[in-house]
C-alpha cells in the first residue's frame, strides 16, 4: 500500500534523499552511450578542459536526481507521472567519489479540476555532494493520486 498521496505534499514540506555513491566507471558508460563528450570520458581530457577533471554528464545528473527521488520517495507513493520540468540548472559538476543527496521541497500543489482522482505539485530539487556544496537544481510539476474517500 502507497505511504504517500497527493495530500501528504503540502507547500513547504521539505525532506532530504540518499546518499548515493557515483562512481567514475558509471560516469564513463553513461557519457559512452549518451553523452560521449571528452569531459564525461577521457580523464586526461577532462583535466585539460573548463571543468579541471572527469565529471558526469548534466543528463547523467538528472538522471542520477530522478533515481535518488524515486529511491526515497516516489516509488512509496502514488506517484502518476510528471506534466514537465520548468528548469534546470546546473550549478558544480558531479565527480566520481561523490556522495549526493536530494532535497525536496513543495512549492505548490493543487487538485485536478478535471480529474478528481488526482492532484498536482509543483516541486524544487535540490542537489548536493557530501561537502553540501549545490550541484544541480530542477524544479518539476508531478502528478499523485489522491487520497481515497472511506466508504467511496
Amino acid at each position: 500500500m502507497a505511504k504517500s498521496y497527493w495530500e501528504d505534499f503540502t507547500p513547504g514540506r521539505t525532506a532530504s534523499y540518499g546518499p548515493r555513491l557515483v562512481t567514475r566507471e558509471e560516469i564513463v558508460a553513461f557519457a559512452a552511450e549518451f553523452d560521449p563528450q571528452p569531459m564525461h570520458l577521457d580523464e586526461d581530457a577532462a583535466r585539460a578542459g573548463m571543468l579541471g577533471g572527469l565529471a558526469a554528464s548534466g543528463w547523467h545528473s538528472c538522471a542520477l536526481l530522478m533515481r535518488i527521488a524515486s529511491d526515497g520517495f516516489l516509488l512509496e507513493s502514488m506517484f502518476m507521472g510528471g506534466t514537465g520540468i520548468e528548469e534546470v540548472r546546473w550549478h558544480g559538476p558531479v565527480r566520481p567519489g561523490d556522495r549526493l543527496t536530494v532535497r525536496a521541497t513543495v512549492l505548490e500543489a493543487r487538485e485536478s479540476t478535471s480529474r478528481p482522482q488526482l492532484g498536482f505539485i509543483r516541486i524544487l530539487f535540490e542537489m548536493f555532494d557530501a561537502a553540501e556544496q549545490k550541484l544541480m537544481t530542477m524544479t518539476g510539476n508531478l502528478m499523485f493520486g489522491r487520497r481515497p474517500t472511506p466508504g467511496a
